[in-house]
């Protein structure tokens, strides 16, 4: 897998007008989190840099071929004093994929503050790197995602909400660092936010298989971070029906500050006979 400076170096091909990289990847679509991060580059670039993105609302409307480029066109919605708005299409072969509207809001305002607290968990360097108990799907793109320090949180380490039927917690970070950008670790944690969310949803149902994919994608951005710094992503999935599970997850720096928080809803069908779970590119086609 490319590093994530490449993935996110977008060209400017004309006005509001971007094209993403192909990432060479052993996934046959393109990973949801690659297309969110790339297309937040795209509408953060037509934005003055006075304002920060604070909010995302994206929508996965076909799967994206991962061995191609992919187009993003920005229509700038609206540019106030405090806000700024964009939508954001990923095109390929004339076909949209995604959809996006991203929120801008300037750095200077100051109101009220209040924050949900951290959970009590063991520090990430206390715990093994060990995925054989993740589902096959996962151990699959932990492989894609090599630059990655993913440490999921043993159930038992930690105190559970019985109130929540699904529960995960996992610290993650980039392995390598990173540009001293603000927004590049903003639309780090964008591609960084799709990994594992979903599985949270499968915690109560081991072994069943199913059909995997993103379907929308929501995000908040709310204090500052470093994606190269360990960040707690805390998941519930709160409800799982009709092959469509809803999950959210709240994303911790190591302080306890609060820093994002992120709703997804996927494709959790019932995999049929012969079918895989997160399709992927047989050794053959390499």
């Amino acid at each position: 897998m490319r590093q994530i400076e490449y993935i996110l170096g977008l060209e400017r091909i004309d006005n509001d007008i971007y094209r993403g990289p192909a990432v060479e990847s052993a996934l046959t679509r393109t990973f949801g989190g690659q297309v969110a991060a790339q297309a937040l580059v795209a509408a953060t670039e037509t934005v003055d840099g006075d304002k920060t993105v604070h909010s995302l609302h994206g929508y996965f409307v076909a799967p994206g071929k991962s061995a191609e480029p992919t187009v993003f066109l920005v229509d700038r919605l609206r540019d106030g004093r405090s806000f700024s708005s964009r939508q954001v299409r990923a095109v390929q072969d004339g076909e949209t994929i995604f959809s996006m509207q991203a929120s801008f809001h300037r750095r200077d305002d100051v109101g009220p503050e209040h924050s949900d607290r951290m959970r009590d968990v063991p520090m990430p360097e206390t715990l093994t790197d060990d995925p054989s108990t993740l589902p096959r799907s996962s151990r699959n793109l932990l492989e894609e995602w090599g630059d990655w320090d993913i440490h999921v949180v043993p159930s038992e380490a930690y105190e559970h909400n019985k109130y929540s039927p699904s529960q995960q917690v996992v610290w993650f970070r980039s392995r390598r660092p990173l540009p001293d950008d603000e927004t590049f670790h903003i639309c780090t944690l964008a591609y960084m936010s799709d990994m594992t969310l979903l599985h949270s949803s499968l915690v109560p149902h081991p072994g069943h298989p199913v059909q995997m994919a993103s379907l929308d994608h929501a995000m908040w951005f709310l204090r500052p971070f470093r994606a190269d710094e360990w960040l707690l992503y805390d998941q519930v999935s709160p409800s799982a029906s009709a092959g469509r599970a809803l999950t959210h997850g709240r994303i911790f720096d190591r302080a306890g500050n609060l820093v994002a928080i992120v709703t997804q809803e996927g494709l959790t069908r019932t995999l049929r006979e012969g079918g895989e779970s997160v399709p992927m590119k047989r050794v053959q086609e390499k």
